[in-house]
């Protein structure tokens, strides 16, 4: 049986299931959350009250957080790339940067995000600069750690990278590097033009319009 991916092709934490999915060259079907298949949101809710997305489901398995569901693919659904080292301290490694770029990259990013979706009224200026400096701090720590790296965790792709790239990816459209952040810049580059991201970006160009701050012209 095939896995069945319902998802949003213009959502972090989607693509950093579809990266997963397309380094392996793994069999899915999708299950495109929007007006195209308004039964496929219905579904989700049903078996996912929580509502999140993207969910993996597996026969009668079904998977949350973008994460967990590439743990169990590698379990499950293994392939050449093995994104989560069989080394255990490599392994915890690896999870800890996959938990950096989620917590202190992609949420603060968010934040920023939906604060530009609300009524002017319900704006929060303050938790947005508090959003930046978070992101200001993430870059600073990932720019020291990138200078003698390819990939987050090293040498190797991993799970950290999945991560890394439409957290990064959508981080500087809403907090730019600009020139301060020469290693995280080349890092950010690198990750574009890895093949399973780069199709990755190029499935979600057709919604780049619905971003709220306004999708930058390039990449």
């Amino acid at each position: 049986m095939t896995p069945v991916l319902y998802s949003h092709p213009f959502s972090s934490y989607c693509q950093k299931v579809l990266i997963a999915l397309y380094e392996n060259d793994t069999e899915f079907e999708t299950r495109m959350l929007g007006p195209e298949d308004p039964e496929a949101y219905e579904e989700l809710v049903d078996l996912w009250p929580v509502k999140k997305f993207p969910m993996l489901k597996d026969g009668s398995e079904t998977i949350h957080e973008a994460s967990i569901i590439i743990e169990y693919l590698q379990i499950h659904y293994s392939g050449p790339v093995q994104l989560i080292p069989q080394d255990p301290a490599a392994a915890v490694e690896v999870r800890m940067l996959d938990r950096f770029f989620d917590n202190y990259v992609s949420t603060p990013q968010q934040k920023i995000v939906f604060n530009a979706i609300r009524n002017e009224e319900n704006r929060d200026p303050y938790g947005v600069q508090e959003a930046r400096d978070m992101l200001d701090a993430a870059y600073g720590w990932l720019e020291a750690r990138m200078k003698a790296r390819e990939w987050a965790a090293g040498n190797t792709f991993t799970l950290a990278d999945c991560a890394a790239a439409p957290s990064l990816f959508y981080a500087d459209w809403s907090h730019p590097l600009g020139d301060r952040f020469p290693a995280v810049t080349a890092y950010r580059s690198r990750l574009l033009a890895r093949p399973s991201f780069a199709r990755a970006v190029d499935e979600a160009r057709p919604f780049r319009k619905y971003f709220p701050l306004g999708a930058p012209d390039r990449d």
